[in-house]
């Protein structure tokens, strides 16, 4: 049973590693709604307009796409950060490959004008 003991302490902290944080800014919040100022919506300085379920333009989830692109393709990038004589042709071609389809995705974008603005 002692080989489960870092097991067991570990599955005792770790909630309240994560739990503590959590519950920390309730002790020293405050109810008192002195401000109402502060419980209201808060939209660039004015006062809430329209709905919050109100729906968006389809140009705003093409433009969050375009963005999020970028990521994967740094964080498979990082293969080739190591020299070139220990990497070998499949990783290689594989990199080619994707970066391939990457690039065909992005030209398509461009093409149909997912970037533009109107």
């Amino acid at each position: 049973m002692s080989e489960f003991a870092p097991i067991c302490i570990y599955l005792v902290i770790s909630p309240l590693v994560s739990l503590i944080p959590l519950g920390l800014p309730f002790i020293f919040s405050s109810n008192s709604s002195t401000y109402p100022e502060k419980l209201s919506a808060y939209e660039c300085g004015f006062d809430p307009s329209g709905d919050a379920r109100s729906r968006f333009d389809i140009r705003f989830y093409l433009v969050s796409i375009l963005f999020i692109i970028p990521d994967p393709e740094v964080t498979f990038s990082f293969p080739w950060a190591v020299p070139p004589n220990k990497i070998d042709p499949f990783g290689s071609w594989s990199m080619m490959a994707f970066l391939l389809i990457l690039t065909i995705g992005s030209l398509y974008e461009w093409k149909r004008g997912a970037s533009d603005r109107e």
